[in-house]
């Protein structure tokens, strides 16, 4: 008896199986994932802080009321962004555990901001950089300035009384943030059929990337996510088009004088270019889901079917 319990301490030693070993080494692992969890929230939501600051940071002549209400809503956006990214169960950002995608979102909306607060900046304290950004979005406005285009019915937002310099800072703000936007949606497509997003970064879990969306209501979920996906992507498409012409239809247009506003002229700006952009790359992500569960669900029926030899 005493030679089989050795050989049986000895087996368990050379498997790693030893009694008591193997709970250590779970808690190990679940304290590292909580710890990376908190880290990564915590710098989302100061990611999150420091762009909607850079606006009031760059520009100069924002007083101190206006400092305090944007400091308000930073620490929002970064307390709901930190939450969101640190809760166990998913909240209401979608593809959380999906990357890259909201760090391609977050990266073309602080590219837009930046930028258009940069050539803001440039009216009153022009540097070499600014001058240089400045000319670049002229430029860019002008040649997206088109009959029909998103660039020229931006500039309808505007009322008659707007001046011409007036409607070429709404010109060229509106081409750069759209121009960032369609660069920003091409590397996403091209990021997507490269690296074969989302299933490169590990198993895609559907309840947590899309909580939004219940699987288990209406009918087949591919049909349902294939219908979602389109009905983004027309919105992605139009929204440019409509949102100018909804605001020149219910309404005179902008007052210039509020629509050339520094803040106001950077963050209408950038949410139209920015909804559109994100709208069609959600659409792109959830018609890619689609593909997926229907090549999965493929593979099961020939797994099921007698005389499958796997490959």
């Amino acid at each position: 008896m005493g030679k089989i319990e050795a050989a049986r301490h000895k087996a368990r030693g050379i498997s790693g199986k030893r009694p008591g070993h193997r709970f250590p080494t779970i808690r190990h692992e679940e304290g590292k994932a909580l710890v990376s969890r908190l880290a990564g929230a915590v710098l989302r939501a100061f990611m999150v802080m420091v762009l909607v600051a850079t606006p009031s940071v760059l520009l100069p002549g924002v007083g101190s009321d206006g400092k305090q209400m944007v400091a308000l809503v930073a620490l929002f956006a970064g307390a709901l962004t930190f939450v969101e990214y640190n809760a166990t169960y998913p909240g209401l950002i979608e593809f959380r555990d999906a990357p890259p995608f909201n760090r391609l979102r977050f990266l073309m909306l602080f590219v837009t901001i930046f930028t258009l607060s940069v050539i803001t900046r440039g009216i009153s304290q022009p540097t070499t950089l600014t001058l240089l950004t400045e000319a670049v979005g002229i430029l860019v406005g002008q040649t997206m300035d088109f009959p029909y285009s998103p660039v020229r019915l931006a500039t309808f937002m505007l009322n008659e009384t707007a001046t011409d310099a007036q409607i070429s800072a709404v010109r060229t703000a509106a081409g750069m943030s759209y121009l960032i936007s369609l660069t920003s949606l091409a590397f996403f497509v091209v990021l997507l059929k490269l690296n074969g997003w989302p299933t490169r970064s590990g198993a895609f879990n559907v309840w947590v990337n899309l909580p939004t969306f219940d699987p288990t209501v209406g009918g087949d979920v591919i049909s349902r996510l294939e219908r979602d996906a389109r009905v983004n992507v027309a919105l992605g498409f139009l929204l440019p088009f409509l949102i100018p012409t909804a605001v020149k239809i219910t309404s005179t247009g902008f007052d210039p004088l509020m629509m050339t506003s520094p803040q106001t002229l950077i963050w209408t700006m950038a949410a139209w270019a920015f909804l559109p952009a994100s709208l069609f790359m959600r659409g792109i992500a959830m018609a890619r889901i689609a593909d997926m569960i229907r090549h999965k669900r493929r593979l099961g029926i020939a797994a099921a079917a007698p005389g499958y030899v796997p490959a």
